[in-house]
């Protein structure tokens, strides 16, 4: 339709002074054209400026379109990158229904052949005190995982208990439980990555007191504190880092 309006103008506009020139030539020769002639010029005027007038109005459409187009392409990005960086800003354990958190927490264990720590169903509790839920599960006499879960029903945090003290079977089963969270809450994570937060923490430092120790740190947006007390109880737990 533009190209209509550019060639009304084109022709209009050498028509005119076709015209016009033949209406001054006939005003001199005075043969009786030259109303004719100018009445002509008139109407190619006006063609001429009906086809600027065309040309401008395709253009503005063309431009108002092409400016929406960019909007919108460069928008758009920004709108996904901004909801990703939301999601992102949330520690990946602590978008987890316990039924997600149990399927990653068994991949882990089938990797890695730890067929005493798989999980079939967690116990959930409504919390007395608050409108939040807990979940425990229990591995044996001497561990056991307890947690809790935010108005969402999502993991909130989560802690393995273990007594006994700490002797070789029983610290044994504890320190595979923590690895295997740790790995857990970290999808990358291999077994050797685990054993770093743990060496982080300070459990395996030579000079560690088995009776009274009390050792954190955080990666990745969590904190992992293990604590043990009178060599008889001990707790590995995973929390939001503050």
């Amino acid at each position: 339709m533009q190209s209509l309006f550019v060639l009304m103008f084109l022709l209009g506009f050498f028509a005119l002074f076709v015209f016009l020139t033949l209406g001054v030539s006939a005003v001199k020769k005075q043969n009786g054209k030259a109303k004719r002639h100018f009445i002509l010029t008139g109407a190619f005027i006006v063609m001429s400026c009906v086809g600027v007038f065309g040309i401008r109005l395709f253009s503005d459409s063309s431009s108002d379109v092409k400016t929406t187009q960019t909007v919108s392409a460069v928008s758009e990005p920004v709108t996904v990158n901004t909801q990703q960086n939301v999601n992102s800003s949330v520690p990946a354990l602590f978008s987890m229904s316990t039924d997600e958190f149990k399927n990653e927490f068994n991949t882990i264990v089938g990797k890695y052949r730890l067929n005493d720590l798989g999980i079939t169903q967690f116990k959930i509790e409504d919390a007395q005190k608050s409108n939040t839920k807990t979940f425990q599960y229990i591995f044996s006499d001497d561990l056991s995982m307890n947690g809790t879960l935010n108005p969402e029903d999502q993991v909130q945090q989560v802690m393995l208990l273990g007594t006994g003290g700490f002797s070789e079977q029983t610290g044994g089963t504890l320190m595979t439980a923590i690895a295997t969270l740790i790995m857990t809450s970290n999808k990358d994570y291999t077994y050797n990555d685990a054993q770093d937060v743990i060496k982080d923490i300070g459990l395996l430092d030579s000079d560690i007191n088995l009776n009274d120790f009390d050792g954190a740190t955080v990666r990745n947006g969590y904190k992992y504190r293990f604590k043990i007390q009178d060599n008889n109880i001990s707790t590995f737990g995973i929390t939001a880092a503050k």
